[in-house]
Formats: C-alpha cells, structure tokens, sequence
C-alpha cells in the first residue's frame, strides 16, 4: 500500500477506525473523512482528516476535489458509513424511518460514487470497497427498510463495478454480520458478543481486497458472518 491514496469514509467510527489504522500500518495515505474527526484521532504522519458531509451531491464532490487537490489522486475508497433502525414489520414503517434509511444507506452511497469513480478510473487499478450488510442478503422481520436500502446499495457497487472494469477498477461489497463494536454491545447488552464479526478481521479483508491480491474480485457479495451462524 506504499503511496497508495486511500479514502475512508467514517473513519473514526466503530469499523472505519480498524480500516483506517490497517490502511495506515500498510503504508498508505489514508484520507479519513467524517462529519467530526481531527489529526489527533490516528497517530500517523500519513493520516490526513476531511470533515465532510457525502450525504448530499456538494458535499460528496468537495470531498474529492480536495482529495485531489492535497493528494493527487484517488486510487482506493472504502464506504463503511451507513446507519440502522428496526423494530417494526413493514406495514407500520413509518416514512421517516423508510426514507432516513434510503438517505443514509443508498443515496449517500450513490453521490460517493457519482464522485469518486471518475478519480478511480484514472488509475488503472482503483478499488472501491463498501461495507453492505447480511441483511442485504437475507432480510429478516422488523428490519425492512434497512434491509432494502442495504440491498439496493449493493446492486449499485455491483453496477460499479460492471461499468467499470474496463478501466481496471474493481468494486465489491463486504456484507458482515453483526460486528462487535461499543455501540452494538450497548444496543444488546444481553448478546453473546464472542459470536460476532471482530471489527479487525473485517479491515483485513478489506486491505486485501485493495491490494493486488484481490485483483481479480470483482462485484463480488462476501459473506462475514462470524461464528453464529
């Protein structure tokens, strides 16, 4: 990952900090973007942070723009901001909830790319890889609006990385179980934690999917279930 320019997105939070710390132990440059994060919250020369805001187009192109502009280019982008709420079959799903979590989930995700693809294909080799979600795959009861904003974020890394391989890009969706970090343990207290996906393993997936190892992945959908399956 020498020179490599990477973005993370949600950096400072319960997965995007093992991403960023891994992507930064590789020898990247890694640019963490957030609506919050400072210098202080990696301890690396390489560590570059953007409060930004990808959930509107602007803010989305800014973020990139200045990437270039401090950096150069883009060759890797990693999406591991999203958010979640549940609880209620779909017949009483309220239309906030529907539409908070197509915004957070899918059209945030729609104006990152919208951005960072172009910055991606000048590389060569970019590599785009979005952290989606189990529910995506296999929706369960009470979590229908997060599971059918995760599923259509999905279908758009895949339509990435059809219209994109050309250019040697490839784009693939890691789609994890429950992962162990401090706000789901204190969601569910009363869970059995030690069957749930280490934040850790995940980044490492995810540097290797980067890397010209995973070079041949493409639109891929990979499973992380952990241990309770």
């Amino acid at each position: 990952m020498k020179g490599k320019v990477v973005i993370v997105t949600g950096a400072n939070g319960g997965l995007g900090r093992h991403v960023t710390q891994q992507f930064l132990d590789a020898g990247a440059n890694v640019v963490g973007v957030s609506r919050r994060i400072v210098k202080s919250d990696f301890d690396s020369g390489a560590f570059t942070p953007l409060p930004a805001d990808i959930s509107t187009a602007d803010g989305a192109q800014s973020m990139t723009k200045a990437v270039v502009a401090k950096l150069g280019r883009v060759d890797i982008v990693t999406h591991t901001v999203g958010g979640f709420a549940g609880g209620r079959p779909l017949h009483e799903t309220e239309d906030e909830v529907f539409e908070n979590m197509l915004n957070l989930n899918l059209t945030s995700t729609f104006f990152l790319l919208r951005a960072v693809i172009p910055e991606l294909r000048k590389t060569g080799n970019g590599r785009l890889i979005a952290i989606g979600s189990r529910a995506a795959a296999e929706p369960g009861a009470g979590v229908g609006a997060y599971s059918a904003s995760k599923a259509a974020m999905v279908s758009l890394i895949r339509t990435a990385a059809a219209e994109n391989a050309d250019a040697g890009m490839t784009a693939n969706v890691i789609l994890p179980g429950t992962i162990d970090t401090t706000a789901n343990r204190k969601s569910m207290p009363s869970a059995d934690f030690s069957k749930w996906v280490q934040p850790s393993r995940i980044a490492s997936l995810v540097v290797w999917l980067a890397g010209d190892s995973g070079k041949d992945v493409n639109g891929a959908l990979i499973p992380v279930y952990g241990s309770g399956l």
